[in-house]
């Protein structure tokens, strides 16, 4: 009976598991079942060797403790009131067996361990890395926003700066331009038709869809009922109407017995094609996107997106470095290259990235042995997401010692 009790409150805490003994004909208090959870102690438990060390929040922004965790056992070992350099020392100098210790970039973290156990080795949490990589170039994109947004507004894009696919995209695009321009400047001249024809080489029905203002969108337009409504419906767009539904509604008012699908098919095609020449007018993006557009691959860009990226490349190339640089960090640590990494560090001084950079060389033997070491704080993390469900279950009045009794035994 003793037995069940105390697991039921390692499970539930206090009331909820009054509650389900209320249920299951026990007649027992909350007050002993947290009794039971405090009054149990594990027995020895092997002494650790690898362990992982991160903060956890009594009260957000204003307490915190520390969570320690075996990562070879994957169990929580102890639970520290606080986060004081000099309280992890304590707790490290007594199991100078311990081998490995896994840590974000804390500095107190740190010192702490190479005081207690300085032939330990320490690991940074590659997680946190590629965290303060991201943070450091969105740093360098919000230094350089003013640039940035004159750099949006010009209206000349470097081809040299596209993929291969994206030029191809492109000089199409110019070459339908030049295209339309010759026709248009003819037809203006008062050339006819057919010798139009004669002269490019176009087929006739080209020539006039080019002459009927057709042609024009970024994104080809196929045949199909609305051809002889597509006048009217330019006269509305310009006139500030732009829903799919209402466009088709006011056809609809004078004969037009097309779909509502290739009205709104039509409306999609020309916000694609506006969103595709940005104009130097347009409010530029925040810095969180335009980061987010830089250190995405270029191929899983819209054109709109692409053609920003491109300036901002062409008017920035410290920017552009510096997103090279990341990119190389990003894969440096997902494939665990250590040889690249004091390579990356001379070049990353001299970048946007300096900042970033001279960080990750003050704690190069933690950062090294992410990159070689097996280990990381993952399992701490998680350790303390549970602990945080622990928490809200018992709607944070918990102490220390019930709470390390049930996350310990739960274990």
């Amino acid at each position: 009976m003793q037995e069940l009790v105390r697991h039921i409150g390692i499970a539930l805490g206090g009331r909820p598991a009054q509650a389900l003994a209320g249920r299951l004909l026990l007649p027992v208090s909350k007050d002993t079942f947290l009794r039971s959870v405090r009054a149990k102690t594990e027995g020895a438990v092997a002494a650790p060797r690898v362990v992982g060390i991160d903060d956890w929040a009594w009260r957000k922004g204003q307490r915190y403790g520390t969570l320690i965790c075996d990562l070879e056992r994957r169990k929580v070992i102890d639970l520290l009131p606080d986060r004081e350099p000099a309280t992890v020392e304590a707790w490290l100098r007594a199991r100078p067996e311990i081998e490995v210790v896994a840590r974000d970039r804390n500095g107190g973290y740190g010192g702490a361990t190479a005081r207690a156990l300085p032939g330990a080795v320490q690991v940074a949490d590659r997680w946190h890395l590629l965290e303060n990589a991201s943070a450091a170039f969105l740093a360098a994109v919000q230094r350089n926003m003013p640039a940035i947004r004159k750099a949006i507004g010009v209206e000349i894009l470097d081809p040299r700066l596209l993929t291969a696919a994206e030029r191809l995209q492109f000089e199409g695009f110019q070459r339908r331009q030049q295209t339309n321009h010759m026709v248009r400047q003819m037809a203006d001249e008062g050339v006819p038709i057919k010798r139009i024809v004669r002269l490019t080489g176009l087929s006739r029905g080209l020539v006039r869809q080019i002459n009927r203002g057709e042609r024009e969108d970024v994104f080809r337009i196929r045949e199909s009922s609305l051809t002889a409504w597509l006048p009217r419906l330019e006269r509305e767009w310009s006139g500030g109407c732009r829903n799919g539904a209402e466009l088709w509604r006011r056809l609809r008012a004078d004969g037009f017995q097309g779909s509502l699908r290739v009205v709104g098919e039509w409306a999609t095609r020309q916000r694609r094609a506006v969103q595709a020449v940005p104009s130097g007018t347009r409010k530029s993006p925040p810095a969180r996107r335009i980061a987010r557009l830089l250190t995405i691959g270029r191929d899983h860009l819209t054109r709109a997106d692409a053609i920003q990226v491109a300036r901002i490349e062409a008017a920035l190339p410290v920017l552009a470095t510096a997103r090279e640089l990341t990119d190389r960090f990003t894969d440096m640590v997902r494939n665990a290259r250590e040889n690249a990494l004091a390579a990356w560090l001379d070049e990353a001084e001299d970048s946007m990235l300096s900042s970033f950079a001279r960080g990750l060389r003050s704690d190069q033997a933690a950062v090294a042995a992410a990159l070689r070491e097996p280990w990381s704080n993952g399992q701490t993390e998680g350790q303390i997401n549970r602990l945080k469900t622990l928490k809200r279950q018992m709607y944070g009045r918990a102490n220390i010692d019930l709470l390390k009794a049930r996350l310990v035994a739960a274990s």
